[in-house]
């Protein structure tokens, strides 16, 4: 690979996923993974497979699915940690095995209780352990931002002598600022043998807004890997954000000399999808993929743009994925013009997922007058949650009164074809449907969080539901689109109840990728 070719890592599925409420199950992750093997990443870190059998089972299976890009597992440096991510990722063609300890003074002393020489021969060995095991090894210096330097550049000089082929330096809280950033590449690659002979990676945090950033003042000083996660998100303020470090370094290509090996058109696709299946919304003003990134208000703005795009953007919506055309189809649209436009969008779905999505094009056509682009991506972000029963929802009545409690009636059809009715009242419609789902389910959750959306534009748009419940001390979230809000709220939580009744009736046997995992952060 060309010394200006630079390795997107991207790192959703594991340190995306540690953000508080964006745990996915197994089903959630393979269609992420197949996503981001569209979007032609070159690793995957598909999890960290000491944390749970969860965990493990589905960076196995996204493995085991041989993707494309390099998969990868996350470890500690211990054996027991190493020997899971080799058995979970050795199913893919290309993978690797990722160590990282901590490295500065404060988790020395305060975290991990060991001495610098402890620390130095528990990486040298986990390395040799991992290479024995995989070609392809990654080690990372945990808190390297904050460690000091010639201690550092001992640390990665052992790890490299023991056979790492990529040294990853985090800044895991995100303290670091560009410039600082650079003169810790520079003085790595000045004081550690054989540096310029492995990959140089990096992996910044967003605590205060500079993962972006930082990430490109390594990358000047030397790095070819950026580690970064779809929509920047991950613990605390998030990672740095793949769609903005990939389109900083093309759209400024003259500056940097670089290059990716990024499908961007795939980006507002799979932007789109990480906001689904996580419940993290885009913000409106989110660089390259947010609803106002092309969006143009001020009149001299919008007079610059009808003379030449390139007065005020830098970027074209079609470089992304972004389709230029929103009004799309109507009610008379056939099966080939709805599948046409899917794939305008960007999306590819197999012939079962188009033939429920086209189902559910054709009900909101009946509702709507025109359907729009954000209506379409709506119904193919909830494709996979009208899954299997036990239960689908038949209808919906509500009763609201500013005089007396809402009153709301469901009717739901189990999977032996026979249906069941309750009614229920409740401080408002939503209240009240859900209670009336849960007399029918049977299943009892606590609301925590109900979050509404519009999928497009105009008086008739669908609305998008998250809702997060508990349930048994676990925490579910479930989504759900309809005109009607409160239908789209009744969908979301029927998703919800459907899901925790499959989980039971499997009884066990089946671990929740989501339960109980010990998080590990770089």
């Amino acid at each position: 690979m060309s010394d200006n070719r630079i390795r997107v890592f991207d790192t959703t599925l594991r340190d995306g996923e540690q953000a508080p409420g964006c745990s996915m199950t197994l089903r959630e992750k393979l269609r992420v993974a197949r996503a981001l093997s569209e979007l032609n990443v070159d690793i995957i870190e598909a999890g960290f497979p000491a944390a749970s059998p969860g965990d493990f089972e589905s960076v196995k299976a996204i493995a085991d699915e041989n993707l494309g890009p390099v998969i990868c597992g996350l470890a500690r440096c211990n054996p027991a940690d190493i020997e899971k991510v080799h058995a979970a990722v050795k199913g893919a063609d290309h993978h690797r095995i990722h160590v990282f300890v901590a490295t500065s003074q404060i988790h020395r002393e305060h975290k991990l209780k060991m001495a610098k020489e402890e620390i130095i021969k528990s990486a040298a060995g986990a390395v040799r352990m991992a290479r024995e095991l995989c070609e392809d090894v990654e080690f990372s210096p945990e808190d390297a931002s904050r460690t000091e330097l010639s201690y550092l550049a001992e640390v990665v000089s052992a790890a490299i002598e023991a056979g790492a082929s990529t040294v990853n330096i985090p800044d895991t809280v995100g303290y670091t600022v560009p410039a600082e950033f650079d003169e810790l590449f520079l003085y790595l690659k000045e004081h550690v043998a054989g540096i310029d002979d492995i990959t140089l990676s990096v992996h910044c945090h967003n605590d205060l807004g500079m993962a972006v950033a930082n990430s490109l003042a390594a990358v000047r000083a030397g790095a070819r890997q950026i580690e970064c996660t779809i929509n920047g998100i991950g613990e605390r303020a998030g990672n740095c954000s793949l769609e903005e470090v990939v389109m900083a370094v093309k759209t400024r290509a003259e500056f940097f000399g670089l290059e990716t090996g990024i499908d961007t058109t795939r980006l507002y696709p799979t932007s789109r999808l990480v906001s689904s299946i996580t419940g993290m919304h885009v913000p409106r003003n989110k660089a390259v993929v947010g609803e106002n990134a092309f969006a143009h208000e001020a009149g001299i703005h919008q007079h610059g743009m009808l003379q030449h795009s390139s007065t005020y953007e830098i970027m074209r919506p079609e470089d992304v994925g972004i389709s230029k055309s929103n009004l799309v189809l109507g009610k008379h649209s056939g099966r080939h013009a709805f599948r046409d436009r899917v794939r305008q969008l960007g999306f590819e779905l197999d012939e079962f997922e188009n033939n429920r999505a086209f189902q559910e094009f054709k009900k909101l056509a009946d509702k709507k007058k025109d359907v729009y682009d954000g209506d379409i991506e709506a119904i193919i972000m909830n494709v996979d949650n009208a899954s299997s029963g036990p239960w689908s929802m038949q209808s919906l009545e509500v009763q609201t009164s500013t005089d007396h409690p809402a009153a709301a009636t469901v009717v739901l059809r189990g999977e032996d074809g026979e249906e069941a009715e309750a009614s229920a009242e409740g401080d408002g419609p939503i209240a009240a449907a859900f209670q009336a789902l849960e007399q029918v389910t049977g299943v009892l959750l606590t609301l925590k969080n109900f979050e509404l959306h519009s999928a497009s534009i105009g008086e008739d748009a669908q609305g998008e539901v998250t809702v997060t419940v508990e349930h048994g001390g676990d925490s579910y979230r479930g989504n759900g689109t309809s005109v009607d809000i409160v239908e789209a709220g009744c969908r979301a939580c029927l998703e919800v109840m459907n899901r925790i009744l499959r989980r039971r009736n499997r009884a066990g046997n089946e671990t929740d990728p989501s339960a109980d995992a010990e998080r590990a952060t770089i």
